[in-house]
């Protein structure tokens, strides 16, 4: 059951929700509220044993409880254990115990999150702004809870087939020629690749939508050429629009007056990559058309796929921040001893000084931050749907709720660290539950530089996720796959991705067309106290359970399977499996073997080796497992889908 209560007059209706919900007369249920002149709290006494579960992109574990989450999205790459803020904002919780609810904090504006921190056993939320609608979700389990809110949020953003390959990035990557060299590696060592990324540097000059003729000169030729080797090229695009007399899209945006305005009235300038920019304001629409149309001119060259950032808005400075630069955050990625605080410095006085016009009213950009990203997000998804009539590929670093239905995300400017491989693992549920699926980490880590043990250790992982990229920054080392010798190890972790690819592809589709999560927690499917707790195991689709290392120098751990499964191993690209009783387990996982569990009675599809998705067979699979069927669903991998039902469901039994 899902219920609304409308706290005060929210300042404006944002777009997370698909549903209309009548709103409830009754008083909130579970909370107690108190107001102060600035702020909202409300409160929640939390039993012993509660878990609490959500919040989508934030540090800490599966489980909450032990930290603070500020709901306000941050440019900050520096991210630790204790970091409240990362790049979006997902407002949304389930408390599993001795009380079993989901709740939704629908605010655009900042919202902080005490789960059993400042004073042990309390849940303490508090608003920036004291106008929200709060969305209360009661069912018979969490699992249950998460599905409900998923059908108030809107089917999620689906890709096409060549977005569950392999995805190589780098910032570093100039021209035609490195990418050229990259793809050439990749076919010369027999590792599968499907899409390559183009970071700022293939920009003129960091201009939106546009291309360095010198290191591009002949760029539709190169795409066509790239596609047919079976990549896929996927070009950044930012938020800031370069303030150059002469640059369309500068030119356009102020004749149109699509621009944020300062409190002063004039445009609000800040800098970033390109020095001086403006930024869309994508709270109105005809911006938000603007934009999205301007996509055309990349869709004609052949492009199929973006990513979007620097969309928090990340501003470097302006006139309204202190700070002038934002060389000492860049730094932050080689030096350890780099501190946060000027990343906060120009959030706090930038974002109180410029608007945005929402719902016909100017707004502080402060009080409706949140949405920036989410806006732009479907300023693109729209803009590409009206010029391209099939499944494409967009992912972006800002979100929010509701942003899940216009592309997918990644986490942000991670580091090559041992700790942000497992944070990646503990986000993958809170993600799904709030609609992103499509969603993962840059593998390998962005900034830092990444060992050989680390990075096989961090694809072992990826292979499970929707988004598989590794992506690096540039000053670090080169961590592509071919370089780091040995490269058997590394072909036999991206070839299981394409032999997986069946059974992924599958799971993917059937969760988000029948508004379930792709990843869950194990206590999300088993009846079993002994997992609640567990917090390095996790179900993938419906029939697999990873445990994954994430350790270093760690070669073998400890599984609990909470009921009788089939352990399977990958290595040298051949599997081997073997049935393993209830219980505790120790299981060895060298670097260069992949190890995963299948349930009892189940089984998945696997496919043949490729080295892209177009070489890939969906429909000539093998059964592995023990079950005696499988539900396998199957389409073209480009046509847009409206429903489950309007897509093929074959049945594939044993004899």
């Amino acid at each position: 059951m899902i219920r609304k209560y409308v706290i005060g007059k929210p300042l404006i209706q944002t777009f997370s929700t698909v549903r209309q919900i009548d709103p409830s007369a009754d008083p909130l249920p579970y909370f107690t509220q108190r107001r102060t002149k600035k702020h909202l709290y409300f409160h929640y006494q939390l039993d012993r044993k509660d878990i609490v579960y959500g919040l989508g992109e934030n540090m800490g574990g599966i489980n909450k409880r032990g930290h603070t989450y500020a709901s306000y999205n941050t440019d900050n790459p520096i991210h630790r254990e204790n970091t409240p803020s990362l790049y979006s904002a997902h407002n949304f919780l389930i408390v599993d115990g001795r009380d079993l609810f989901g709740v939704f904090f629908d605010t655009p504006s900042k919202i902080t999150f005490d789960v059993d921190k400042t004073t042990p056993g309390e849940l303490f939320i508090r608003t920036a702004n004291d106008n929200l609608d709060i969305y209360m979700i009661t069912a018979s389990d969490a699992n249950s809870i998460a599905r409900e809110f998923l059908s108030l949020i809107g089917r999620p953003f689906l890709p096409p087939l060549w977005a569950f390959g392999f995805g190589q990035s780098r910032w570093g990557y100039k021209s035609e020629a490195d990418l050229l060299a990259v793809m050439e590696a990749h076919k010369l060592n027999r590792l599968p690749l499907d899409w390559l990324c183009m970071d700022i540097d293939y920009m003129d000059h960091f201009k939106l939508f546009t291309f360095n003729k010198l290191r591009f000169p002949f760029l539709p030729a190169f795409v066509e050429k790239t596609r047919q080797r079976g990549v896929h090229l996927v070009p950044i695009v930012d938020a800031g629009v370069k303030v150059e007399e002469g640059y369309d899209v500068y030119e356009e945006g102020v004749v149109g007056d699509y621009f944020c305005r300062n409190k002063d009235g004039g445009i609000f300038k800040g800098t970033v990559w390109p020095g001086i920019v403006h930024f869309p304001d994508f709270f109105r629409p005809e911006v938000r058309r603007w934009f999205g149309d301007k996509y055309k001119a990349m869709l004609d060259l052949g492009f199929d796929g973006f990513w979007n950032d620097m969309n928090e808005p990340s501003i470097f400075s302006s006139e309204y921040s202190k700070v002038k630069s934002k060389l000492d955050i860049v730094k932050g990625f080689f030096n350890p001893h780099h501190k946060e605080s000027k990343a906060e410095e120009v959030a706090h006085f930038d974002y109180h000084n410029f608007y945005n016009v929402a719902d016909g009213k100017p707004l502080v950009h402060h009080l409706v931050h949140n949405l920036y990203g989410g806006y732009m997000t479907m300023a693109s998804c729209q803009g590409i749907e009206r010029h391209y009539d099939k499944r494409f590929l967009l992912f972006s670093r800002s979100s929010c709720i509701g942003a899940h239905r216009y592309g997918g995300l990644w986490t942000g400017d991670n580091e090559s660290r041992w700790d942000h491989l497992r944070t990646e693992f503990h986000q993958l549920p809170g993600l799904n539950m709030c609609g992103f699926l499509y969603s993962g980490a840059d593998t390998g880590g962005f900034g830092s530089n990444c060992t050989r043990e680390l990075l096989l250790r961090w694809l072992a992982l990826s292979v499970f996720t929707p988004l598989m990229r590794n992506h690096a920054a540039r000053r670090t080392r080169s961590q592509e796959c071919y370089m780091f010798g040995h490269i058997s190890a590394f072909r036999n972790v991206l070839m299981l991705r394409y032999r997986l690819l069946p059974y992924i592809y599958s799971e993917f589709m059937k969760a988000a067309l029948n508004d379930d999560m792709y990843i869950k927690p194990l206590a999300f499917v088993f009846d079993d106290p002994r997992v609640r707790g567990i917090e390095n195991q996790l179900m993938v689709g419906e029939s697999i359970m990873i445990a994954p290392i994430m350790e270093k120098g760690q070669t073998e751990r400890s599984v609990y399977l909470p009921e009788a499964m089939t352990m399977v191993s990958y290595r040298n690209q051949k599997f081997t499996t073997e049935k393993l009783k209830k219980g505790k387990h120790t299981i060895e996982v060298p670097e260069d073997e992949v190890v995963f569990f299948i349930r009892h009675d189940h089984c998945i599809i696997i496919g043949r080796e490729a080295l892209n998705t177009a070489e890939a067979d969906l429909k000539n699979v093998e059964l592995l497992g023990d079950g005696k069927s499988y539900l396998q669903y199957l389409d073209d991998g480009y046509t847009r889908v409206t429903n489950i039902e309007n897509a093929r469901l074959i049945k594939r039994a044993t004899n």
